[in-house]
């Protein structure tokens, strides 16, 4: 089972991408971020078509996550819980249900997370990415009790090591790389998560290249996106990497997908 997450910035724009990219990487599920748009101006029709379901949770110009499975799934929950006044269209949950090889029907627990930015920091903006982190570890605790294969897909707008950014002097100030969001990404995988690309790699390797300066011709990249595994998934992973191919194509996304593979 093929699992992946990748931050289109605007399904509108990226849309003929993403079609591209199904049709070549075949994945099984694949989690949205900032799709920018509600509900109803969502491409269900056309992403139907090439052969997945769908689940939106939308905002209008801003945000916004989806799921996409060609297996049958439910929706779990459309926003992290905690506060009644929290930002929405940063968070989607399902249970995905795949038939294993022995063609029993499965079931894969899988999220899509869209963390916030938390620029400028110190300020508001970084005490809600903060306050935001500790309630999705909340809730991951939470979730590890159901004891199933877990993947937390997104882009979590974080750094988490100096190895993960082209150039870490210069991102010492930023939100996506102070000790303190390091540190509160730590405190995810301390509860017993495993990053399912660093689990197979240790190579140098990005997810987001900005699109000024020539970052992406430079590759002065940052990875940021990241499918972190429960144990019960870790246990099934065979595979996982960064596909870059669609950083390359005519009007692309800032972000490039992220994949897994785990073995049912």
């Amino acid at each position: 089972m093929r699992i992946a997450s990748w931050n289109v910035n605007s399904i509108k724009i990226r849309l003929p991408n993403l079609l591209r990219w199904l049709k070549q990487a075949e994945p099984d599920v694949v989690v949205l971020q900032e799709i920018k748009c509600i509900e109803s101006g969502f491409p269900t029709l056309e992403i139907e078509a090439a052969g997945y379901r769908c689940a939106v949770v939308g905002q209008k110009t801003y945000n916004g996550v989806a799921i996409l499975s060609r297996h049958p799934f439910t929706v779990e929950r459309r926003a992290l819980p905690g506060e009644a006044e929290d930002e929405p269209a940063r968070y989607i949950e399902a249970i995905v249900e795949p038939k294993g090889i022995n063609g029993k029907r499965q079931i894969v627990r899988v999220a899509g997370i869209y963390f916030p930015n938390g620029n400028p920091a110190p300020g508001p903006k970084y005490d809600y990415k903060l306050a935001f982190m500790a309630r999705f570890e909340a809730h991951a605790r939470d979730l590890l009790a159901f004891e199933e294969p877990l993947v937390l897909g997104g882009d979590y707008n974080v750094i988490p090591e100096p190895e993960d950014v082209y150039n870490p002097q210069a991102w010492l100030t930023d939100a996506l790389f102070l000790p303190t969001t390091r540190a509160a990404f730590r405190g995810l995988m301390n509860l017993g998560f495993t990053d399912a690309f660093r689990a197979l790699h240790s190579e140098v390797a990005y997810t987001f290249w900005d699109y000024q300066a020539g970052a992406w011709a430079k590759d002065h990249g940052l990875r940021i996106d990241h499918l972190m595994l429960s144990p019960q998934a870790a246990d099934r992973l065979v595979a996982s990497g960064i596909d870059k191919k669609p950083r390359d194509w005519e009007k692309p996304s800032d972000h490039t997908p992220v994949w897994c593979e785990l073995k049912l």
